[in-house]
């Protein structure tokens, strides 16, 4: 006799809800030996979502000067986001750092202070992918931006994406499960047990640009290419006559 283990969330016993923290693991018998595998499938599409991070960087002799000094440019920039289309709730400051600043003096052969630096990062999200490429020209010709990294692309509902990619994972584990249970002289498969797993897999132009300079004329050329949904399946399968 072969048991397999099967976790319940919560268990309704006599009308008395149990919560997660009460319910005991749940055995279900095989009177057959199991099939224990994985699966996996991926489902690509166009994302409709985009993001990047950016910042401004600022130096000055004293800590103060240099924090107000940046504080003056990243709200000149996050103004200058929201003026290209980007929501307010699609902004979002991820770091703020202040540190001393070195030189290196060739003549003493050592690191000689020279004032604080201050550089405040912020991502945003845009969800016209079309005028990515002039956000990010217009972002650092006139709206300051010393540094871009990304984009990075998403799907903003993939939901329907890992429906299918689920359907086709368990559709390819039962396969496989019937298919060893035929080769051991069973007809069939009752499934047991369901754990899966979810990632989302980007391909990422090269459009990460830092320490930028003057920005030309024509808009920053984007390839969104396309995002992949992955849905991994593990099951156990007991064979049956």
């Amino acid at each position: 006799m072969i048991r397999a283990k099967l976790m319940i969330s919560a268990l309704v016993v006599g009308g008395f809800s149990i919560s997660p923290a009460m319910a005991a693991d749940v055995q279900i018998v095989a009177q057959n030996p199991v099939i224990e595998l994985s699966a996996s499938e991926r489902v690509d599409s166009a994302p409709d979502t985009a993001s990047f991070s950016t910042g401004i960087e600022s130096k000055a002799p004293t800590a103060t000067e240099a924090l107000r000094d940046n504080s003056r440019k990243a709200r000149v920039m996050i103004e200058k986001l929201k003026s290209l289309g980007i929501a307010a709730k699609d902004i979002q400051t991820t770091g703020i750092s202040l540190s001393a600043d070195y030189d290196y003096d060739n003549d003493a052969r050592q690191n000689r202070f020279v004032g604080y630096r201050v550089s405040n990062q912020v991502r945003a999200t845009v969800r016209e992918i079309d005028s990515l490429g002039t956000i990010l020209d217009s972002l650092v010709s006139s709206g300051g931006a010393t540094n871009l990294n990304g984009p990075y692309f998403s799907i903003d509902d993939d939901s329907q994406l890992k429906t299918l990619a689920r359907q086709r994972a368990l559709e390819n584990a039962r396969g496989q499960a019937l298919s060893y249970a035929k080769a051991s002289g069973y007809s069939d498969v009752r499934l047991l047990l369901i754990s899966e797993s979810i990632h989302n897999v980007s391909q990422r132009p090269m459009v990460a640009m830092a320490r930028m300079g003057n920005a030309s004329n024509e808009s920053v050329p984007v390839a969104p290419g396309q995002v992949g949904t992955t849905v991994s399946v593990k099951v156990t399968y007991e064979m049956i006559r």
